[in-house]
């Protein structure tokens, strides 16, 4: 008998280990939906893929410059910067108009929509000059927003080597081109040396614009990658550092908010807010993507922030108008919520936030991308679900510091995609379900380096910031390179299991992909979307889905024709289901949907109720309930709601 236990002893390591296996199997080999039905939910879409015009460049690289000091992890350095955004820039009355960042040219570009009246203008680069530049800069994103409130939209430029620029945009213009937009520092007054811009060499790579004090003006926050450095300066070696950790890094660069202040037709000024807005550890981690949504109904807007090295965070707004005050929020941790997965302190590589509400509960829910490649860095998206009845309950959760949400994203099919970036939950045939599409890929090339990627994240910490410790990545060199955009749709299998139909549409082109806007360009009522490419061509992708389903399109601005950033708007069909929806600043990672509501119904019949929800240009609230047809409306939002 002794020798039996004894036996059973030595053998209780290798019989956990097959239980531990057997267990994983079954928890990721979760049931797929049939190939009938997801042929039949890929019927319900359309895309015809159509060529964006761009402007004349005078290069055409594939990889960056960069510092000395990483010349060995050159592709890396050069793995993000692909943006776009969709608006109406023009103000012909439709979002129809692209502001990207091109990686061959380091060009922030204008151009139109292709398609019906893609001749309005021609497309055109928006240059720093007069403002002071230099060869270490390089644009990583554009943000659309009316930020001096004139009435025209302006753009957002930012960078790494260089703090933001606004372009704002001339009311009297009559078509767009350069002259079209005044170059004005965000930051005043720079540091020149011999015409160079010389000052603080910011490294930023996400951006979220929201009224986040509620005084009825919108403001910006910046979020930096790369503590301030010399990232992009190849005639430096040294002075540049790596995170100092995979998962909890706090080297960074600062997150900051800039407050607005005043401005005219001319001119704008913000006020950065303190560093003590933000709750303690909220000021640091390696950010990729940001995105702002009011969750608990007081139109003050939540912030989540998604960290590539370091945790996540959803801060809970505290403001008041003049003040921005944060407070954090996180997941309460239970036996089946492993630290990985807490919203609000998960250790998984945040590369792209959004908001909708995906299981109908009036409740807005959230989509995190993260690192979800098998036999790679197999970690998981987020599809977070609210677990409250109400937005007074979570109002009181989220005050206490608790984050009422859960990941239901391995049940539901969404777990696993890719090396996954921007994402953007959207109704693409109106049915009243969102779908969730995402872009995803690293860096294209021929030698595999995957063996040598998985060696750095199982090394110790301690290692992480020495640049010699990480693996080589060089032009040439390959990381997910083959990996495509997915586009999951809700299934009738397995509970509303989704399922990519990315393949069926002729979406799943094997080349990295990074920002994604969505928008109805030519106001057919379809979204359309944008996808911003890492050293490679965009594309735009126009919605040709044959449906059935009815919309509610709202363009919603303040009487001076800025659109009213963080309305809410609620939808009740005559069936009594409810929908909600928001006016987007500018959230997620590269990528900038248009600042118009757009809410897919199903199939009704008659008026939908709707109430908007907004703050006016002095802060106070309003809200009004509307009986509307189907289709697009303009409203015009001051003391109450006037159609136009």
């Amino acid at each position: 008998m002794t020798t039996k236990v004894g036996w059973l002893r030595r053998q209780l390591p290798g019989v956990i280990a097959v239980v531990v296996a057997v267990v994983g199997y079954v928890v990721v080999s979760l049931p797929s939906v049939s190939a009938a039905e997801q042929n039949r939910v890929a019927s319900r879409y359309g895309f015809q893929a159509m060529t964006i015009a761009l402007p004349e460049a005078d290069k055409n690289q594939t990889i960056r410059p960069v510092n000395q000091e990483y010349e060995k992890i050159q592709a890396w350095i050069s793995s993000v910067g692909a943006a776009i955004a969709i608006n109406d820039l023009d103000g012909d009355g439709l979002s129809n108009d692209l502001c990207l960042v091109d990686t061959r040219t380091d060009q922030v570009v204008v151009t139109p929509t292709p398609g019906a009246r893609d001749d309005r203008y021609e497309p055109f680069e928006v240059d720093l000059a007069p403002l002071p530049s230099n060869d270490a800069i390089a644009p990583m994103g554009c943000a659309p927003g009316d930020f001096n409130e004139d009435g025209r939209m302006d753009l957002l430029a930012y960078y790494w080597g260089r703090t933001p620029v606004i372009f704002l945009g001339d009311p009297e213009a009559t078509e767009l081109g350069e002259d079209a937009y005044t170059a004005t520092e965000l930051v005043p007054e720079p540091k020149v040396v011999d015409g160079e811009y010389a000052d603080d060499q910011w490294n930023t790579n996400a951006v979220a614009v929201d009224d986040f004090d509620g005084d009825g003006h919108q403001d910006i926050f910046i979020a930096n990658y790369f503590p301030d450095s010399p990232v992009l300066d190849p005639t430096v070696d040294g002075g540049v550092e790596m995170n100092d950790g995979l998962s909890n890094a706090k080297n960074s660069g600062k997150k900051m908010i800039f407050r607005f202040e005043e401005a005219d037709s001319d001119s704008v000024s913000f006020t950065r807010a303190p560093d003590s807005i933000f709750p303690d550890g909220a000021l640091w981690g390696w950010t990729l993507a940001a995105a702002a949504n009011d969750l608990d109904g007081d139109l003050l807007p939540e912030l989540y922030i998604a960290n590539d090295h370091g945790v996540d965070h959803l801060l809970y707004n505290k403001s008041e108008p003049g003040r921005i005050e944060f407070g954090g929020a996180k997941q309460t941790r239970t036996p089946g919520v492993p630290k990985s997965k807490q919203l609000g302190n998960d250790s998984f590589k945040g590369m792209g936030i959004d908001y909708g509400d995906l299981n109908h509960d009036g409740i807005y829910d959230l989509f995190v991308s993260n690192i979800t490649t098998p036999w790679g860095i197999q970690e998981s998206n987020l599809h977070f679900l609210s677990t409250v009845d109400n937005q007074k309950e979570l109002r009181a959760k989220l005050a206490a510091g608790e984050a009422p949400w859960e990941d239901r994203s391995a049940d539901l099919g969404t777990a696993w995609s890719g090396w996954a970036w921007d994402v953007k939950l959207a109704d693409y045939d109106n049915n009243g379900e969102l779908e969730i599409t995402q872009t995803t890929g690293f860096v294209q090339g021929q030698t595999n380096r995957w063996p040598n990627l998985q060696e750095l994240a199982t090394a110790n910490d301690s290692l992480i910031d020495q640049e010699v410790f990480w693996p080589n990545v060089e032009k040439g060199d390959d990381l997910a390179g083959d990996q495509t955009l997915h586009l999951f749709a809700k299934s009738n299998e397995d509970g509303g299991r989704y399922v990519d139909v990315a393949p069926h549409l002729g979406l799943a082109v094997p080349v990295p992909t990074r920002g994604l806007a969505t928008a109805d360009a030519d106001g057919d009522g379809l979204l359309d979307f944008a996808v911003a490419r890492q050293f490679a061509a965009p594309v735009f992708y126009r919605n040709t889905s044959d449906t059935d389903g009815d919309f509610l399109g709202l363009r919603l601005t303040h009487p001076d024709g800025a659109p009213v950033v963080g309305a809410q708007v609620e939808v009740t069909t005559p069936d009594g289901r409810d929908l909600i929806a928001r006016v987007d600043g500018g959230s997620g990672h590269s990528g900038k949907r248009s600042t118009d509501v757009h809410v897919g119904l199903g199939e009704v019949d008659g008026e939908v109720d709707v109430t908007i929800r907004w703050r006016d240009r002095t802060g106070e609230v309003h809200e009004q309930s509307l009986d509307l047809s189907t289709g697009w409306h303009d409203f015009q939002l001051g003391g109450q709601a006037e159609e136009r």
